[in-house]
């Protein structure tokens, strides 16, 4: 059997994805901070036909990350893949007007929160058997251009980047494969408002187009299905007519 953890798993991507792997057979560890939320995906995971460990999670609390991996290592033994999904974003307001509490929330779940779940990824597999395993990170199309107000959610997504690179060039001689995906609006509660229209980099206020998030959680099982000698190192999934290419 294999074993997944998603982090972010209450809703949205976290939530599709976690469906999409029970599909292919993974039995699933979902962590996120509501357990109203985890236990909804719970249920979804299971009418999959999947089997599901609901585990309320702060990922920016090393003890609440250790804790998670071992509850994961105790239910099911072993980890064959992390999906590091768990992030948020703060106001659109401009750089400058920022308060440090909200970038300092920022950068600790997107950034620290994946990298203290990586660390526990790696230690457990590298010390299992069959060793070896997946971390794929949400990158979010951020990682490559920035909104509008966006420092903190850019900066973070920038900086994962330079961890799936490292944690690949790392990982490889465990046997631990890393790659990321770069996700621009799927159609989650995130991005609403983007069908009302969002903040262009020329100050005009557009609707932007959207895409079903079945189509993400089809491309991170796709990943996430490939032999561990075989690895997608970065993937983008877009709305076909959003304003990236070009974006600015």
């Amino acid at each position: 059997m294999k074993v997944a953890l998603v982090t972010g798993a209450g809703s949205g991507i976290g939530r599709a994805v976690a469906c999409a792997l029970a599909r292919d057979g993974f039995a699933l560890v979902l962590a996120g901070r509501r357990a109203d939320a985890l236990e909804a995906t719970a249920e979804a995971v299971r009418g999959e036909g999947g089997q599901a460990l609901a585990v309320p999670t702060d990922v920016t609390d090393p003890d609440s990350v250790r804790a998670l991996f071992g509850r994961a290592k105790s239910e099911f033994g072993r980890l064959d893949l992390l999906f590091n999904n768990a992030g948020i974003g703060a106001p659109p307001v401009p750089l400058e007007e920022l308060p440090f509490e909200q970038w300092k929330a920022v950068v600790d779940t997107n950034l620290t929160g994946a990298f203290l779940c990586t660390q526990e990824a790696i230690r457990l597999m590298k010390a299992q058997e069959p060793r070896g395993g997946r971390i794929i990170n949400n990158g979010s199309i951020s990682a490559h251009a920035p909104r509008p107000n966006s420092a903190p959610y850019t900066a973070t997504k920038h900086a994962i980047t330079g961890l799936t690179r490292s944690t690949a060039l790392d990982g490889r001689k465990h046997d631990i494969a890393c790659g990321q995906i770069d996700i621009g609006n799927a159609a989650t509660e995130m991005t609403e408002p983007m069908a009302k229209g969002v903040a262009q980099a020329d100050g005009r206020i557009e609707v932007e187009p959207r895409m079903d998030v079945a189509h993400v959680a089809s491309a991170v099982a796709y990943m996430a299905g490939l032999p561990l000698d075989a690895n997608v190192q970065f993937m983008t999934v877009m709305a076909t007519k959003m304003p990236f290419i070009g974006r600015g």
